[in-house]
């Protein structure tokens, strides 16, 4: 099958377009034929090689984490799906692949495609919206009534989390250029703040929640707007002792992740807040309330460009670039 892979960690130019076998299919497993892929900064990230100590992957890789597509054949064990199904998922961290014309991924981690989107569309949301959702939603139980900082709103997952929380009833404050403000508040956006000239640090206070995409300095600086007890969730890093235990690393790894969060947690404890870093999980289960808000007209998705398979090192390049407001994806059927 056709396949943009990784051969050596490092530059763009480590990806390139070739020929891998089809993937193995298990017995919990369906085989997808992929219709689209979204393409996330972690793509970027795992081509470059920043999480090979703490995710080690064996090369040659396919890459890519969000796919759509339609079930072609399934496992001995799988009760939940039949050929022929439209489905979408973000694989298993250990089982990424959705830059290639198939995958294989365990039943757990897939769901139904939402019936009001198009494969496109639907490739746009797993990996951002499981990340919202399990921050906003498992990680701090984000109540009606309470307030939440949500950075880089116009982004993928900022896109997203904006819409959740204002489903869940929250007061939502954002940052964003002052090109995207009319983006960020008709998805929301109670509170815009530019980026590129305001402190948000300056402007917001007691915060119940704030869900950081960006840097060590806007984490740190998150912790100023938080009220006691308040939380600040981090997807950028740097991982924690909990993150340690969820991949099962060794100790030397376990005691690594411990002295790189050191700093923020005891920051944080100094305020009387909590940090907490979130790798999001691959869920079925969760896909599937996903999908339900999504055909209720709750959250939509924004799709910034479709880039057609052949360029997908292009859309790489784009998401890179920091230019993309919402999702990008690729067209691989």
């Amino acid at each position: 099958m056709k396949a943009f892979i990784v051969d050596r960690y490092g530059r763009a130019d480590s990806l390139r377009a070739g020929e891998m076998p089809e993937p193995e299919l298990r017995q919990d497993d369906v085989l997808v034929q992929v219709h689209a892929a979204g393409v996330n900064m972690l793509d970027n990230k795992i081509r470059a090689g920043e999480f090979k100590l703490i995710l080690p992957f064996r090369l040659p890789l396919i890459l890519g984490n969000d796919v759509a597509g339609v079930v072609v054949r399934v496992g001995s064990r799988v009760r939940h799906f039949k050929v022929g199904d439209e489905v979408y998922a973000r694989p298993h961290h250990n089982r990424i692949g959705a830059f290639a014309e198939f995958i294989a991924m365990n039943e757990e981690d897939v769901a139904p495609k939402p019936k009001s989107l198009t494969m496109e569309q639907a490739a746009s949301i797993p990996l951002v919206g499981l990340t919202a959702w399990q921050a906003l939603i498992e990680r701090v139980g984000l109540k009606k009534g309470q307030k939440v900082l949500i950075h880089a709103g116009s982004g993928g997952v900022g896109t997203f989390a904006i819409q959740l929380a204002k489903h869940v009833g929250a007061t939502v404050a954002t940052t964003a250029s002052a090109a995207n403000f009319d983006l960020v508040r008709r998805l929301g956006a109670d509170v815009v703040i530019d980026y590129k000239k305001d402190d948000f640090a300056k402007l917001l206070n007691d915060y119940d929640v704030v869900l950081d995409t960006q840097s060590r300095a806007v984490l740190e600086k998150s912790l100023q707007v938080l009220k006691p007890g308040g939380k600040v969730i981090g997807i950028a890093g740097p991982p924690d002792p909990e993150f340690a235990k969820f991949i099962g690393s060794n100790r030397l790894m376990g005691l690594v992740m411990r002295l790189l969060s050191r700093k923020i947690r005891k920051q944080a404890r100094r305020r009387h807040v909590g940090y907490s870093f979130l790798f999001m999980r691959g869920s079925g289960d969760q896909l599937r309330e996903i999908a339900a808000l999504i055909d209720a007209g709750v959250i939509r998705p924004v799709v910034d460009r479709v880039f057609p398979f052949e360029a997908t090192k292009e859309a790489l390049a784009y998401v890179e670039s920091g230019r993309a407001k919402g999702k990008v994806v690729i067209k691989v059927r």
